[in-house]
């Protein structure tokens, strides 16, 4: 197989991409079990793109079920160098509203059921995760949605609960006053901090 540079993982509402010629769905073996579904792959504009819908085509992954070590591990395996990951997310801004795209750039992470390493036998390892968003491909991301005319905002905090109650209002207010979060969802976690150990370049594409 060609080497596929880019691949995009969809979340809720997003089990396609009808504009890829010459789809084909392959299934990647994984060491560590069973990816969320087939991985789509096709060509968009000439370049040769991979989907994976991250809670399965038929959306009957919960969060805490997806297997992310599995996914990421399959999309390095066909040599996949950037994810952008399409996500829906809650607001807790007055001003990021509805339908607004939000290029995150930080994270919280607030789950607990998860694995959430690849270094868990055999080999310990420790990566910077300061900065867990890919620079590069953030700032393309946003010259494109300001050409489009998209209503967007370029930064934002992701805190990541485990789901999949939504959170209390208590812990919302806490979220929103004391940590600062932007917005709130369930399934960014542990995925960026698996693509930073597999060496991908990972942005997050939240729409509220």
């Amino acid at each position: 197989m060609d080497k596929i540079d880019i691949a995009f993982i969809g979340g809720s509402g997003l089990y396609n991409i009808s504009d890829l010629r010459n789809q084909k769905w392959i299934d990647i073996n994984s060491n560590f079990g069973t990816p969320s579904d087939s991985i789509c792959v096709g060509e968009l504009n000439n370049n040769k793109i991979a989907f994976l819908p991250r809670h399965g085509r038929k959306h009957n992954i919960a969060p805490s079920k997806i297997n992310y070590k599995a996914n990421i591990e399959c999309l390095k395996k066909i040599g996949v160098s950037n994810i952008i990951s399409i996500s829906a997310v809650g607001s807790l801004r007055n001003d990021y509203k509805p339908g607004d795209f939000v290029l995150v750039d930080q994270f919280i992470d607030k789950t607990y059921l998860r694995s959430k390493t690849f270094f868990e036998e055999d080999i310990v390892a420790h990566i910077p995760f300061a900065n867990p968003i890919c620079t590069k491909l953030n700032n393309l991301l946003d010259k494109v949605l300001s050409k489009l005319g998209i209503s967007y905002h370029s930064s934002g905090t992701y805190i990541c609960i485990e789901g999949p109650q939504f959170s209390t209002l208590a812990e919302s207010k806490l979220y929103k006053d004391n940590w600062k979060c932007d917005v709130i969802g369930m399934t960014n976690m542990p995925e960026a901090k698996l693509a930073k150990e597999a060496e991908i370049c990972y942005v997050s594409l939240s729409m509220v």
